[in-house]
């Protein structure tokens, strides 16, 4: 029997899938602030050389999963950026946010704007903590503009309690794939492009990419 090449039929997605070893208060586990990064300094400024070749001056931009930092290159001007978080005074101190809103996108995946209401839509290292990441990646094509795009950060830093079992259970490439199904099941991105963003040093956080470009 000849072996699959597909990268993706080693994805399985399932139910048990989305477990986590803490399934209390999302709310309670975020409402201590954490005026941290969560990946190292050669990371951030990796990701902000990305940004800048995939967002453009005008762009209205969605900040899913913000923090205290939206890692946007300084000489961008942005039409808009709004943030969302679970933690109002990490949103606060992001001098990078025009506006932001609190929502637990695990128990409420609708996000509060019409249609076509954005250009690009961020998540920096925290992906591995939606449960339910093909609904979520479905609001966000419906309110991204006609070739929008997602990008998708990460590193394999965590917090592990919090972080989904499929996450847990997979590598980079792992990750890198399932980040990829995700998009794809939710049919509103085209082909994922997947890049390896780590800085060269090996002795710094990895750090990779997956951006999805809405078609439908």
């Amino acid at each position: 029997m000849n072996e699959s090449n597909n990268p993706f039929d080693n994805i399985t997605i399932d139910d048990r899938s989305f477990i986590r070893l803490d399934d209390t208060s999302d709310e309670l586990f975020y409402q201590t602030p954490r005026f941290v990064t969560h990946i190292d300094d050669p990371a951030c400024a990796a990701l902000t050389d990305y940004y800048a070749t995939h967002l453009q001056n005008g762009d209205r931009i969605l900040d899913l999963m913000s923090s205290c930092v939206s890692h946007l290159p300084h000489d961008l001007s942005p039409r808009t950026v709004i943030g969302h978080g679970m933690n109002a005074e990490e949103l606060r101190a992001n001098p990078q946010l025009d506006d932001y809103f609190i929502q637990n996108l695990n128990k409420n995946p609708v996000l509060p704007f019409e249609r076509d209401s954005f250009d690009a839509c961020l998540i920096a290292v925290s992906i591995q903590y939606l449960t339910d990441p093909v609904r979520v990646f479905s609001e966000i094509g419906r309110v991204l503009s006609l070739g929008g795009r997602l990008i998708v950060s990460f590193s394999n830093r965590m917090f592990p309690t919090k972080a989904v079992a499929i996450w847990r259970s997979l590598d980079d490439v792992g990750h890198q794939n399932y980040v990829a199904v995700c998009m794809e099941q939710s049919g509103m991105f085209g082909a994922a492009e997947m890049a390896d963003l780590s800085p060269s040093s090996r002795f710094g956080d990895p750090l990779f990419s997956v951006v999805g470009q809405k078609s439908v």
